[in-house]
């Protein structure tokens, strides 16, 4: 199918970043955001692209997770400010769980400026980011080590059970207008829901590509969290559920 030549450079864009907002476009192609929303809702019809409140994302299949080494490259700049965001959020001495993805990650890196913080996770890569800091003392779940560093299985949930932190920093694949937290792995739902469980407050990352992506496991609804951080404002029903649910919005 041929597509006129910004739609097509608009698809390319978007597929090889994951997600792409309307004002990065309408800058990129000198047009008015009115024009690439037109162009995206055309893409979206053609079932070529997702829609997503003040973007685009790719299509992506919703029982299987976009490889790592994509994941880890997608929203680089807006997943650091989140990052940054969550770790002026948590104080030194703090005790926290920190769970599996690459925005988790960004905010260890993060919080290697705090002093004596006692970490909990089941995410390799998190562990090897802290775990040269000499005060920090950092606990890493046994289980089943997924390709990405992720570590899950009923070990991992019965380790996490144990504990019960100040903190539980959370990432998530998808988050419905309903308000559902949506992941593909049930082992890893099951292992998030013990964190969310056992934490005094959930701090949930989600840039603004997570917004309305459809994945297959639900972990439960968003009023399971305290605190929303995001690089752009969701759609106006994910905002009155938060409103509801008290849980306060940070938009970085």
């Amino acid at each position: 199918m041929s597509l006129p030549p910004r739609q097509q450079s608009i698809l390319e864009r978007t597929r090889e970043r994951g997600y792409v907002s309307i004002d990065e476009l309408a800058q990129a192609f000198a047009v008015t955001p009115q024009t690439i929303r037109r162009d995206i809702n055309q893409l979206a019809e053609q079932g070529l692209l997702r829609r997503t409140h003040g973007g685009a994302a790719s299509e992506a299949s919703s029982i299987q997770n976009t490889a790592y080494a994509m994941r880890a490259g997608q929203m680089r700049d807006e997943k650091q400010r989140i990052a940054e965001a969550i770790a002026t959020s948590i104080p030194d001495h703090a005790s926290l769980f920190i769970g599996i993805g690459t925005t988790t990650e960004a905010i260890a890196r993060a919080l290697l400026g705090h002093k004596h913080l006692k970490v909990i996770t089941n995410n390799l890569h998190v562990a090897a980011t802290l775990a040269d800091k000499a005060d920090f003392e950092v606990l890493v779940a046994g289980g089943s080590v997924r390709s990405d560093g992720g570590v899950v299985g009923q070990a991992a949930v019965d380790f996490i059970q144990q504990f019960r932190v100040d903190f539980a920093v959370m990432g998530i694949s998808g988050i419905d207008e309903d308000g559902s937290l949506l992941d593909f792995d049930y082992q890893e739902v099951r292992v998030s829901q013990a964190i969310i469980d056992n934490a005094r407050q959930v701090l949930l990352a989600a840039d603004s590509s997570k917004f309305g992506r459809n994945a297959v496991v639900r972990l439960g609804s968003i009023a399971l969290v305290d605190h929303l951080y995001s690089d752009a404002t969701p759609a106006p029903a994910i905002v009155r559920l938060l409103a509801e649910q008290k849980i306060q919005l940070h938009i970085v």
